[in-house]
C-alpha cells in the first residue's frame, strides 16, 4: 500500500459539455474523481486527496488534501462549467498544495484530467515536466475529449516527467464506455500504476463497493499461496512424517475393509487394547474386560453373547496371559 498524497485536476471549461462521453464529458470527470478518491483513500488510510477545477480566470483548488469524502462530496458542490481551461497553471497550483501537504513521508502525484485543447507549447510543458521530476512528483494524465489535438504535447510532457515508470499518460477516445472504468484498466490503477487496490483484483468483487469483501479474498488468495508454497517445499525436502502416516492408515483402512465382520471386529478390539497400553494403562485383567464388554456393547448389531466372539476374545485373553507369564519368569530369574 503506497503512503500518498494527491491531487485530481479537473478540466471543467466549455469543452467539457460535449456528451461525446457518457453521459457528458464534464460529468465523466465528476463520476472518475469520486472513483479515484475511494481508490487512494482505501489503498492505505493515510493517504489523502485534494481536487483543483482549472477552468475560469484562474485554477481554484476545490478541496485541500483530505481522507474525508464529505469534504470532497461538500467542496465539489455546485462546481460547473467555466470558460476556459489553464493546463500547466493547474499543474502548477497543484505542485504547490502537495508540497504544503501535512505528512511529509507521503509520495506526491497529479492526476490530471484534460478534455480540452491545451494553449501552452510543448516547450513549456517539458520544461513544466522536468521541474516535477525534479521535485520527486509523478503524474498522470487522462486525454480524452481533443486527444488528438493533445498527443504530442502530452506525451513530451509526460516523457519529461517520467521517474521509473511513475508517470502516465492515458487517451480515451469517445465511445459508448464509461470513463472511470477506463481509466480502472489503466496504469493509473492497475498493478502498473499507483493504486494498487483497485486494479488486477480478479475476483469478481467490485473493491469500492465492498471493500471488507474485497480484503477477505486478497488475504484468503495470499494464505492459500503460502499454504501451497509450504507443500512445494516439503515435497522438495522429503515427505514429511505427518503425511506418511496418514498414507499408512488410509492403507490399513483399505485392508479392513477387505475382512469380514468379526475379523473387523477382532481386529478393532486389539487396536484399542494397544492404544491403552501405550497410554499407560495399569493392564489389569478386569480393566482389560471391562474395557472390551464397553467396546462390544457399544457397536451396533453385535451380541456380545455370540459363541465365535467369546471363542476370538478368550484365544486373545489367553495369548496376552501367556506373554505376560513369561515376562514374569525373566523378571523372577534376573
Amino acid at each position: 500500500m503506497v503512503l500518498e498524497a494527491t491531487v485530481l485536476i479537473i478540466d471543467n471549461s466549455e469543452w467539457s459539455r460535449n456528451g461525446d462521453y457518457t453521459p457528458s464529458r464534464f460529468q465523466a470527470q465528476i463520476d472518475s474523481v469520486h472513483y479515484l478518491f475511494s481508490i487512494k483513500t482505501n489503498d492505505n488510510p493515510e493517504n489523502t486527496v485534494g481536487v483543483i477545477a482549472n477552468a475560469g480566470e484562474t485554477p481554484e483548488v476545490l478541496v485541500s488534501l483530505t481522507a474525508d469524502l464529505g469534504v470532497l462530496l461538500k467542496g465539489m458542490h455546485g462546481l460547473g462549467v467555466r470558460s476556459e481551461s489553464h493546463f500547466d497553471t493547474g499543474i502548477q497550483i497543484a505542485q504547490l498544495v502537495l508540497k504544503h501537504r501535512a505528512n511529509k513521508y507521503q509520495k506526491q502525484r497529479i492526476i490530471a484530467f484534460t478534455a480540452s485543447p491545451i494553449g501552452a507549447d510543448e516547450k513549456a510543458l517539458v520544461k513544466l515536466g522536468k521541474k516535477l521530476k525534479k521535485n520527486g512528483v509523478s503524474i498522470d494524465v487522462v486525454n480524452f475529449g481533443e486527444h488528438a489535438a493533445n498527443e504530442a504535447k502530452l506525451t513530451a510532457f509526460v516523457e519529461a516527467a517520467n521517474n521509473n515508470e511513475s508517470s502516465h499518460l492515458v487517451t480515451i477516445p469517445p465511445g459508448p464506455h464509461v470513463l472511470s472504468e477506463q481509466i480502472r484498466a489503466s496504469p493509473i490503477v492497475g498493478a502498473g500504476g499507483s493504486g494498487g487496490a483497485g486494479g488486477g483484483f480478479d475476483f469478481g468483487v467490485d473493491a469500492d463497493m465492498d471493500p471488507e469483501l474485497a480484503l477477505a479474498l486478497r488475504m484468503s488468495l495470499q494464505e492459500e499461496e503460502e499454504r501451497q508454497r509450504r507443500g512445494a517445499a516439503a515435497q522438495s525436502g522429503g515427505e514429511p512424517s505427518g503425511a506418511a502416516q496418514q498414507r499408512a492408515g488410509d492403507d490399513g483402512d483399505a485392508v479392513m475393509e477387505d475382512l469380514d465382520e468379526d475379523e473387523q471386529i477382532r481386529r478393532a478390539i486389539q487396536m484399542s487394547l494397544m492404544e491403552s497400553q501405550q497410554e499407560g494403562a495399569s493392564g489389569d485383567t478386569m480393566a482389560n474386560d471391562d474395557l472390551v464388554a464397553s467396546l462390544i456393547g457399544s457397536l451396533p448389531g453385535v451380541d456380545p453373547n455370540d459363541p465365535a466372539l467369546q471363542s476370538a476374545l478368550g484365544s486373545d485373553a489367553a495369548k496376552n496371559n501367556t506373554d505376560n507369564s513369561k515376562d514374569k519368569d525373566k523378571s523372577d530369574s534376573k
